[in-house]
């Protein structure tokens, strides 16, 4: 199979780059490993994305992004969705896709507020943003003929000049990205996808962690995939723990959005206490570094499971009205929002760093791009600014899918015949497999998780090491399936995120070091 732009994921950086490279008259291929199109991250995105408030300004907005993301911030990636954000979201969710925005009596897109943010900027769909940006664009996509879509479709690895091309003399030139070779689930085959062009929109890695916010897709595919093919990795000990998700006695943890305590919501201990206003200025409204060690404190300090999140004080019918999905969903577990507190854990969250690129998604290796969660613009420097998400996805995927059209129009296209894949037919011993990844989920958990120092660090790199030593051999011979190049990729995923903490002996943002 050969395309001219081959985008690998299908969250909202995934489907801007297809629909801006479709535009420009390109053949795109998008794949996502999962059944339905629109499983992703950027589905479950509930609190919304930032658009502008009535009196923003480059410095204010910066200040927000610099003050959250702890210093570290780079200050250029922040002036591109400044200047290039409002347009896109009026251009292309609002004009072009019709995202049923909530407005306000007067017509007007209804602005909240959320951690950290000095302004109200935000804009949603109720308390499903995701969801409803995701419906809709995947609609949008299935109408235009010159993109194809696989589901069920799981990429193995990035095929390169060097380690992939039949002509041995390949070797000398710069290092490329072919395409990648595919999993395709129905037919159980792999084979290779040829692109002139290539995305990486593979998402982030919050299914390494025991405790998580994210879906199932969320398994650090990128990353991994990146990194054997040579790309530079960067900042991967900043992994954001969000601060709130619904408390419950297995290990499935529900996003409780951010907008709620922008909307007043407060955070109580057992004993009724706004905790928060004991640990930060900002009270509830704190970065969510800050609030996830906060929560974490005062659950050891109480011998509490959980603490809670309080908006009681609203209007019963707003609170149904502005937060639907989270009004159902506690009430699943027995718990009614209106008249008592939800309980709320921190749960892996976010990736802020990834795959370096520069600022038209340029990975270190040519025609190799990425966008979304799994690439690092240095837009979320040590911890990301709530809501900032959706909209560095759309920026940065539009940029990546047009500059693709440009890239082949003046580039030298290298498409060599590459090697074929070859099976193995041994069968994969499901037990293993299941404890390799609790292995995996516990350790990051339990020693690379909140609260980090030098004693937990060194243990984890002991256990994942020998066991990424054992997977390896393990995945080489066995028959291939999704679960087993899945738990590849977050062996080797894992240790990126470990080795950096190591590395990283200063605490700042969402890497702490007690130590």
């Amino acid at each position: 199979m050969e395309t001219d732009v081959l985008v690998i994921g299908a969250g909202l950086a995934g489907c801007s780059a297809a629909l801006a490279a479709a535009k420009s008259g390109l053949n795109v291929t998008v794949l996502t490993r999962e059944n339905e199109f629109t499983e992703s991250s950027s589905y479950y995105a509930q609190g919304g994305i930032i658009y502008k408030a009535v009196d923003d300004t480059l410095d204010v907005l910066l200040d927000d992004f610099q003050q959250t993301g702890a210093g570290l911030v780079n200050e250029k990636s922040v002036k591109q969705i400044y200047r290039d954000g409002p347009g896109l979201i009026e251009e292309i969710l609002i004009n072009d896709l019709n995202i049923p925005f909530n407005r306000t009596e007067k017509g007007e897109l209804d602005l909240t507020y959320e951690a950290a943010h000095s302004k109200p900027r935000i804009i949603h769909v109720n308390d499903s943003t995701g969801k409803s940006i995701q419906e809709i664009f995947y609609e949008k996509l299935k109408t235009i003929s010159n993109i194809e879509i696989f589901t069920d479709a799981t990429c193995v690895d990035l095929i390169t000049l060097s380690h992939h091309s039949l002509n041995p003399l390949h070797i000398y030139e710069p290092s490329t990205c072919l395409g990648a070779y595919v999993f395709f689930q129905k037919e159980d085959k792999v084979h290779p996808v040829l692109a002139k062009q290539t995305i990486l929109a593979t998402g982030g890695l919050g299914r390494i962690y025991l405790h998580t916010s994210n879906p199932g897709t969320s398994r650090g595919e990128g990353y991994a995939m990146a990194y054997r093919a040579g790309a530079r990795i960067m900042n991967m000990e900043y992994v954001q723990f969000h601060p709130t998700t619904l408390f419950s006695t297995n290990d499935d943890r529900f996003l409780i959005t951010e907008s709620m305590r922008g909307e007043g919501a407060v955070l109580r201990n057992k004993s009724g206490e706004d905790f928060m206003k004991r640990y930060h200025k900002m009270g509830s409204l704190a970065p969510r570094d800050v609030v996830s060690r906060s929560i974490i404190q005062e659950m050891n300090d109480t011998g509490a499971q959980h603490v809670y999140l309080d908006i009681t004080h609203r209007n019963s019918d707003w609170i149904k009205k502005r937060f639907p999905t989270i009004y159902e969903k506690c009430l699943d577990v027995k718990v009614d929002i209106t008249v008592e507190g939800i309980p709320v854990v921190p749960a892996a969250h976010f990736e802020c760093g990834g795959v370096a690129t520069d600022f038209l998604a340029n990975t270190t290796i040519m025609r190799l791009k990425a966008v979304g969660e799994v690439a690092c613009t240095g837009l979320h420097g040590a911890n990301r600014l709530a809501s900032s998400s959706l909209l560095e996805c759309l920026v940065f995927g539009t940029i990546a899918g047009r500059d693709c059209f440009e890239k082949i129009k003046r580039g030298k296209i290298i498409m060599p015949s590459v090697a074929k894949w070859k099976p193995e037919e041994e069968p994969v011993d499901s037990d293993l497999l299941y404890q390799d990844w609790l292995t995996i989920k516990h350790t990051m958990w339990n020693y690379v998780g909140i609260v980090r120092n030098r004693k937990k660090l060194e243990r984890a790199f002991g256990i994942l090491w020998r066991l990424k030593r054992e997977i390896e051999p393990f995945y080489a011979h066995s028959k291939l399936n999704d679960d087993l190049i899945g738990l590849r990729n977050a062996a080797a995923t894992s240790l990126l995120v470990l080795y950096a903490a190591k590395l990283n002996k200063v605490s700042r943002g969402c890497h702490y070091r007690a130590d």
